[in-house]
């Protein structure tokens, strides 16, 4: 992984109505590291990610991804980027195996490593069942598998232990190992401070849409 895979924010700031629900936020990231965004409910971490991610645009600020700004060059960024948010953004009405088919096709990439993605988030034997049949654990589970399909150059993860069961946080650290082992750049908003020090470099902690710390994720204020 190269450089190009850093994202920088600079006085990056997003509007809600007449709530700044980020202001001022700025921040390098290096390559291949590994950020831990923390903070209460409403301090802005999922807005910082779909900032990142283009879903939704700066109201003021900059912000780049690779060197591209998010702005100016969006269809440059998403091609670097997965975002795993709170919405699954799945077919309900399709299968398992269904959907990740219908990613590859959109991303230009193989089927034939659907089934082993599956069976990498315990899906295997649900493969060819209609998501609309699936718990909220399982639909996060392939989410999961299709952030891998998109083999992404930076992840951007939206609470991911949310809906999932301890053997799930497990593989919630696996993908995270697995991402950063391959240079992937990785961001994850999470409550699980404690668990997540120990997979990030660093912590960026969020405060009514501003940057309250940044430091070591090992010693991210509790």
């Amino acid at each position: 992984m190269t450089p190009s895979s850093g994202i920088e924010a600079q006085n990056l700031a997003r509007r809600y109505g007449r709530r700044w629900a980020l202001a001022d936020v700025s921040f390098n990231l290096a390559g291949g590291a590994v950020l831990m965004l923390a903070g209460p409910n409403g301090s802005g971490k999922s807005t910082l990610l779909r900032t990142i991610a283009t879903a939704v645009r700066p109201d003021g600020g900059s912000a780049r991804v690779g060197g591209f700004d998010v702005v100016t060059q969006r269809e440059d960024v998403r091609k670097l980027v997965a975002l795993l948010s709170h919405s699954s953004y799945l077919y309900d009405s399709l299968t398992a195996r269904e959907n990740l088919s219908i990613a590859a096709d959109h991303l230009g990439r193989p089927r034939t490593g659907i089934a082993a993605l599956l069976d990498r988030v315990t899906l295997g034997g649900r493969a060819d069942d209609v998501v609309a049949t699936f718990s909220a654990g399982m639909r996060k589970r392939l989410s999961f598998a299709r952030v891998l399909l998109q083999e992404p150059r930076v992840a951007l993860l939206d609470e991911p232990y949310g809906q999932l069961d301890p053997e799930g946080f497990d593989l919630v650290d696996d993908v995270v190992r697995e991402l950063k082992a391959g240079g992937t750049t990785v961001i994850f908003a999470t409550h699980q401070l404690a668990r997540s020090a120990a997979l990030a470099d660093d912590a960026l902690l969020l405060e009514a849409g501003r940057v309250a710390w940044r430091g070591k994720a090992s010693a991210v204020p509790g």
